[in-house]
Order: C-alpha cells, then structure tokens, then sequence
C-alpha cells in the first residue's frame, strides 16, 4: 500500500506517543497499568500528589443534564437542556449493553490501569498497516477524560479543537488525568459516568437517552441487537446515526456482534439472530427542548423566565441558565390540567387564534400567588400570524413575555373601594349618582397636594336606574359612574392609584421601557377608577387573589418547589407574600363585591353552588374590552375579552358590524355576535364554567364579616354648624363629610336656609352626608288641604245656618198657622 507523507507523520507521532507512554510506564506503573496499586516508592511525592489532582469537572459526578418542569398531577410539561441526558446508576444499564459497549472500545478494561498499553500498541500497529479504518487504542477511562474536557467547552468550537489536538502535552495531561481519575474512582464507577456522557447521536446523550430515543426502553430493557448498535454508536455518532444512515448503522452494529462473538461474550447463534433485527424508526422518540412544542407553551415560558431571573440558581445570567440547561433540575408548579384545559376550552369557544379579538382566563391560589391556569385565545407559540400563533404571553407583564395591556373598565372600582374603607370612608357612604355630573374643576387629593380636575371631565352613568343618591354596596351593583368618580376623589386619587400598586397592578408597556409607576402616571387622572389605565390581565388576577387573602399580597409565582439532580431542595422564587391591606378593609370590599354577584351586575356570572363569591364586571368605552374578576376565600379568575388593535376588524358584510367595541362584534370562528358585556360575555361565558368545575375541589370558606365601623362608620361629633352656609360647608367637607343641600317645605319664604341636619355637636357616622336644609315655602298639598278644610268649614258653615233659618222659619209659620 502507498505510504503518504501524511501517513509517514502519523506513524511519527503515534511512535512518539508510544514512547511517551512506554516512558511512563517505567516509571508509573502502578499507577498506570495495575488497577488497584498506588503510587507509593514510585518517583518522588510531589508527582504523586500532581498525579492525583484533578480538574473540577472531572471530580463532578453529574454531567450536564436536562431539567424538566411538572404540572400539579406530577406529569411533565416540558424539558430545558443543552444536551438530552439523564445520567443513571451502573445497575440500571442492561449487562448486554456494558458488555457491549466495553467488547468494541475496551474489553480488557477490568484487567488493566488507567492505560491499556497492549491495546495501545496492537491499534497502533493496526492501523498503520491496514486501510479498513483505524482501531482506538484509548481505553475507557482516557476516553472518558477526553469526554468530560470536551463537555466542559460547552460547545465553544475553539475550546473543543484544542481539547482533541493531537499534541504531546495534551495526551500527556489525558494520561495523567486518567491515572489520578483510576487512583479517585472504582472501575465501575468510571464506567457508569463514560455510559452517561457519551454521545450516541441524534441529540441523545448518555445511555438512557440513547435507550429511550431509538427504542422508546429504558437502559435496563435493551435488547443484544439494540445494545450492539448503541455502543457502536460512540465512535462516530453523526456517521453511524441509524435515524439518518440506517445502513452504516447497521453495519457498524455487526461489527460490535462480531466482536462480542469474538471475545465470547454470545454465541455465533446469537449474533445471526440479532443481524437479523431491522431497526425500526417507528420507535424513535424525540425530546425538544424549550417551550414552542409543549402542552402550554406560555405557562412553560413563564416557568422560564422566572427561572432564568431567580438568585437561587445563581449571581449571574449564565449560571443561572446553566442550572437550568445543564442543572438537571426537576421544577413543580401548581397547573391543574384538568382547570387548564378547561380554561383553554371556554376561552378558545368564545375567540379563535385568528379571530380580531384576544381572549384570556387567568387563575391564582390565594394567600400564595400560585398560578393554577392561564390560558389565552392563542395558545399555539409560533410565527404563523395567519393561523393565529404569537409568541407573547397575552396575559403577562412585559418581564414575563407580555407585550401590552387592556384597558380594565369597572373592574377598577374595587381598588377605589379599598382606598375609601382604608380610610375610613364606610360601607354606607351615600353620593347623589346623578347623569351625566360635569368633575371639570372639581378639587381632589393627588401626590402632590390638593389640585383641581383639569381639562372637561364630563361622566355619566350606564347602567340605567340609579341616578340618585345610592350608598357603595348600590353604586357596585349598578356600576355607578358618577359615585365611583365622587368616591375617588373623596378618597384622594393618590390613595387609590397607591392601593392598586400594593394590590400589584402592573401597567403595561413598551418592549424595553422602564416599567411604568402607576402612581406616578395616574395619581392626577380621575379617570382611573374608570380603569383607563392599560393593565396585563394576570396582574389584575394578583390584584383580585389579594382581596380574597384578606389583605395578604403574593406575586404570580408558577414553581412551588425545585430540587437540583442530587435531589436537594433549591430555594424557589419567592411571591413575597405579605399583608399590604388590613383583613378588616379587605373583608369590606369582598362584602362589597359580593353583593354584586348576588344583586347586581354580576349576578349573571355567579357559580350557583352556595359558595360565597365576590366580583366586580368591567366595560371600558365603545366596549372594547370586557372583563370579569372574580374570586371566593380559596381561588381568583379574572377572564378578559378585547378587540385586537393590530388586526383587521370583522367583516363589514355581516349584520350587527360595529368599528369599534365588543359589543355586536361578529366573531368569525363562531358564527356569533358578542354581546359587549363583563357578564354575559367574559363572566358567564369563561369565569362561570370554568370556577364552577374548579371551585368542586375546593372547600366551601366563607367570607369573614367586615366591622361595624367600616360598614355603617365610627362615631364622631359635628362641629359647631354657623349660618354660614359657605364655611360650615368647607368645614364640613375638610373632614370628610358629604353636603348636601336639601330643600324641604316649610312656612319660611322659599330659598330661606332652615339650619343643618343633623346639627351642631350631633353624634354621627363618619364621612356621612351632612344637609343643608332650604325652604322650598310652603307645602302646595297642605295649602291645597287647607283650603279644602276651609272650603269644607265654610260649606258646613252655610250648611247649618240654612238648615237653622229654615228651622227658624218653620217655627214662625207654625206659631202663625196656630194664631191664625
């Protein structure tokens, strides 16, 4: 055969190389070639401790591997990795499979050291003479070596080349690091850690991915044939991948049987038969990585991107993406499938993925702020617009994956309704709720002192039949605009804004922006309790989960627990629970709001199970968006409706066609027109089904009653009330008093001030109405009664005198009749 220059210089360094290792054998070995013997009275001490050290990647027992996250029955909903590995005990390979994979790459690797060199030398001579390929001549532990130093580049091609150059330092470096690697571990130990780390191809690292990719068995289940085509595998995985090039596969496969036949290890018998054994692609199974492919994408990219911002997997950004890449992490969450997919359900039968709507459900455990579901009318992730698929969170704040909010309508009256209670303003607090009321001008509290309603700010109502004056429990039934603008202001607008900040109320934003300071930007927008304000849905869940924890705050958390690859538990990313909000305020909004679902605008929404549930509708202007929030003492869903500003409005040609809003919008998946309603449409349609199903794993807790102060108001006394309409008013309204003037009948002149009810130094409930009572004259029905009583004296009158002269005269004629 020809002998290239090329050649020529291999045989030179593989020359070398045995010299090299001849060299060391002389003076190590021991060490090198003898399993158990030490280095002890072979060359000096300061060698053997060099010979003993290793690199810390070499001394760690888990190579890189996958994480996987789990949904709350203990099934898996996704992977993260780098590599598709999970690394399992000696015991739990197959004895086929170690023999096989020791019969092709190392069989005396239980009689000799760290360095077979009668292997090294028949290779070496091998492949020098023969052109049928070339014969490894490392055993497995320097294998191994060469493995663990290439892992550590992860792949950083750079790091990899320089970790297979053929030099005299980098094999001298392998042979040491073999030789202290036999002095730290047994053989068998060596062995479990080469099967875990090596590639078989295909994306499968390690022999249990290996066994469950190609064969869909675990390690401990393969079969001779299956067996002999892994651990042929390992020399050149891309070339001999039997998915890609079945037939070298197969041939390399025959290669190992031939050789364990050679060695003993089967019988001829038994290699024909297993020949015989086509590989079946059927049983491929493949593992993706990430979250695109997964049951919930965007539950699992949440799981993610808390993961990759959590201190407890490490200080930067790349430790902690390689605890999760490469950590082998298993990472419970809270989802409910069967809540999930019942979710999923009632959102997508409302607005498809291609439908000119967006549509979510989401739910959180109370007193944790565990996410149990959150589902969204595109649930496919992906770049297809046309079918509907979207990579962001339509739910989440812009950290989590979200890319914009929704405007929440009524439903952020129940944060003016907790700025108020927390102020002392009761239950019972009355407001004339007349339609429309003109705020231009009107004065209020912002953050930065007392300030007027700039610009018009004309309100009205929507509801029809409560314009007049209506206490908080009447004004949240109806979804009263003009008493919830009154109750904000009278509560001060900084207060409110800073209620639904502690309450977690998150406003959207641009991609890359600052998040935005909901006090900062709303404490001077009246507006607010209107809920224009744009808000990610699952902020509002979190705003909502609060009232029902009485008071007790948590961040959205979607992991309850991790624990690394040795099992040890990992601290999880914290929801920060804390009380933010007095139980006894908290107790007064749910009141509140459970009268909404008993009596009011909600009522259409209520689960009809004898469960106490709270909740609060929300319409914004030409009803493009509707939503329900809802919750009882165990669980809180907030479901969302709104029209799609990034995409075609429906079709012109259907009757019913609106250009903007919810309202009468046909629905193109549905055939169907929705109503343009928090209740009808968000609540009973989504939140009602899907907590009704929910709510029958859950205890039947009622709400705690509020205190008498916060429903009917602490006892106070007036002040002394003058005459002086104008300052006894300010006087009255500067400690939170409503006035109103009131005009009654009286026998004063018209207009005439009749003095206060109550008044002067009276008991009363705080931030009660006050009136100003006015005469409107007299009365016209007891005038009109007067009159009548006058008339009816005077016909009396006339009636008596006539019947007593016509007696008179009777008398007389008589007398007359008897003189004559």
């Amino acid at each position: 055969m020809p002998f290239s220059p090329k050649r020529a210089g291999s045989v030179v360094y593989s020359l070398v190389m045995f010299v090299i290792v001849s060299v060391l054998a002389g003076v190590l070995v021991a060490g090198l070639f003898v399993p158990i013997a030490g280095m002890a009275g072979v060359g000096s001490k300061a060698a053997a401790t060099e010979l003993e050290s290793l690199p810390a990647e070499l001394a760690t027992p888990a190579p890189p591997t996958r994480s996987r996250v789990l949904m709350g029955n203990g099934k898996t909903l996704g992977y993260f990795f780098d590599e598709n590995r999970v690394p399992i005990k000696l015991s739990q390979v197959a004895p086929v499979m170690r023999q096989a994979q020791l019969a092709i790459e190392d069989h005396r690797y239980y009689e000799h050291g760290a360095i077979d060199l009668k292997g090294t030398l028949r290779a070496l001579i091998r492949n020098q003479t023969s052109d049928t390929g070339t014969q490894g001549g490392s055993s497995i532990t320097q294998q191994y070596v060469k493995m663990v130093q290439i892992e550590a580049c992860k792949s950083d091609k750079k790091c990899v080349a320089a970790a297979q150059v053929r030099t005299m330092k980098r094999k001298i470096r392998e042979l040491r690091y073999a030789v202290a690697l036999e002095r730290k571990f047994t053989k068998d130990q060596i062995l479990e850690r080469y099967l875990n780390i090596a590639y078989y191809g295909d994306g499968a690292y390690g022999i249990q991915s290996a066994a469950k990719h190609y064969f869909d068995v675990p390690a401990s289940e393969l079969t001779l044939p299956q067996a002999a085509m892994l651990a042929g595998l390992v020399q050149n995985p891309d070339s001999y991948n039997p998915v890609q090039h079945p037939a070298a596969a197969s041939d390399r496969r025959d290669v190992v049987l031939n050789r364990m036949v050679e060695l003993k290890i089967i019988t001829l018998a038994q290699s024909k038969k297993a020949k015989k054994v086509e590989f079946d692609t059927k049983d491929v199974k493949v593992v993706q990585a990430g979250c695109n492919d997964t049951r919930y994408p965007f539950l699992c990219d949440y799981v993610k991107r808390t993961l990759l911002d959590s201190p407890a997997l490490g200080k930067t950004a790349t430790q902690r993406r390689d605890a999760l890449y490469r950590g082998g992490l298993t990472i419970k969450t809270a989802i409910d499938p069967k809540t999930q997919d019942l979710a999923q359900e009632k959102v997508s039968s409302v607005v498809a993925p291609t439908d000119p709507l967006i549509s979510t459900m989401n739910m959180i455990q109370p007193g944790t702020g565990l996410i149990v579901a959150s589902a969204q009318s595109r649930p496919v992730m992906g770049s297809n617009e046309k079918k509907g698929q979207t990579y962001w969170n339509l739910s989440a704040d812009v950290e989590h994956g979200g890319i914009q909010g929704y405007q929440a309508g009524s439903t952020f009256k129940a944060f003016t309704i907790a700025a108020a209670l927390e102020k002392g303003i009761p239950i019972s607090k009355k407001f004339n709720a007349k339609s429309p009321m003109d705020f231009s001008g009107k004065r209020y509290e912002s953050c930065s002192g007392n300030v007027p309603v700039y610009g018009k700010f004309k309100v009205a109502n929507s509801v029809l039949g409560y314009n007049r004056t209506i206490n908080m429990t009447t004004a949240a039934e109806g979804s009263v605009n003009t008493y919830f603008v009154q109750l904000e202001l009278a509560a001060g607008m900084c207060n409110v804004t800073k209620m639904a900040q502690k309450l977690g109320v998150k406003v959207g934003q641009q991609i890359g922006d600052p998040p935005v300071d909901i006090v900062k930007e709303y404490n001077d927008k009246p507006s607010f309790t209107l809920g224009t304000a744009e808000v990610s849905p699952m902020s509002m869940a979190e705003a909502y989960a609060t009232f029902a924890a009485r008071g007790v705050h948590c961040d959205p958390i979607i992991v309850s627990k991790i624990t690394n690859a040795a099992g040890k538990s990992i601290p999880v990313p914290s929801a920060n629970c804390k009380q933010v909000l007095d139980p006894d305020v908290a107790d007064g909004v749910s009141k509140v709001l459970k009268s909404v679902m008993d009596n009011g605008t909600g009522k259409r929404a209520k689960v009809l199970n004898g469960y106490d549930q709270a909740g609060k509708t929300g319409t914004i202007d030409s009803n493009r968006a509707v939503w329900f929030a809802g919750y009882t003492p165990e669980a809180a869903g907030v479901a969302m409706i709104s029209v799609d500003g990034t995409r075609k409005p429906f079709d012109r040609d259907k009757s019913g066609y609106i250009s903007t809003g919810v309202k009468h919008y046909y629905v193109p998946s549905t055939d169907r027109e929705l109503e343009g309603s928090g209740s009808g449409d968000a609540g009973a349609k989504i939140w009602e089904p899907v907590m009704e199903k929910y709510l029958k794993t859950l205890p039947d807790t009622k709400f705690e009653q509020p205190s008498r102060n916060l429903v009917v108001g602490k006892k106070v006394r007036l002040p002394y009330l003058s005459y002086d309409i104008d300052a006894a008013t300010k006087k009255l309204e500067k400690l939170g008093f409503t006035v109103e003037r009131r005009y009654v009948y009286s026998s004063r002149d018209k207009y005439a001030f009749l003095g206060w009810s109550p008044g002067s130094y009276a008991t009363v409930p705080q931030y009660s109405t006050v009136y100003a009572n006015f005469s409107k004259g007299k009365d016209p029905a007891i005038e009109k009664a007067k009159k009548a009583a006058a008339k009816e004296k005077a016909a009396k009158e006339k009636a008596a005198k006539e019947k007593a002269a016509a007696a008179k005269k009777a008398a007389e004629d008589k007398k007359k009749k008897a003189g004559g």
